[in-house]
């Protein structure tokens, strides 16, 4: 299973990544709203954990434009 990490913070994304990845996933990450949308698109990952406030657009309107 493929997931998507949306997250600005270096040091939060490799936690998240590692925490992932240890239990069986696939993780891809991306560290902008914009980023993350061309991530998403092009990837069309199971799943995705989105940071709220991110650089560019928020995460909030990063997943309403994926909806």
């Amino acid at each position: 299973m493929l997931l998507l990490v949306v997250e600005d913070e270096a040091k939060t994304a490799r936690q998240i990544r590692a925490g992932l990845e240890n239990a069986g996933f696939e993780v891809e990450v991306a560290a902008s709203g914009e980023a993350g949308l061309q991530a998403a698109l092009r990837l069309r990952p199971d799943g995705l954990i989105v940071d709220v406030m991110l650089p560019g657009f928020s995460g909030l309107a990063l997943v309403r434009g994926l909806r």
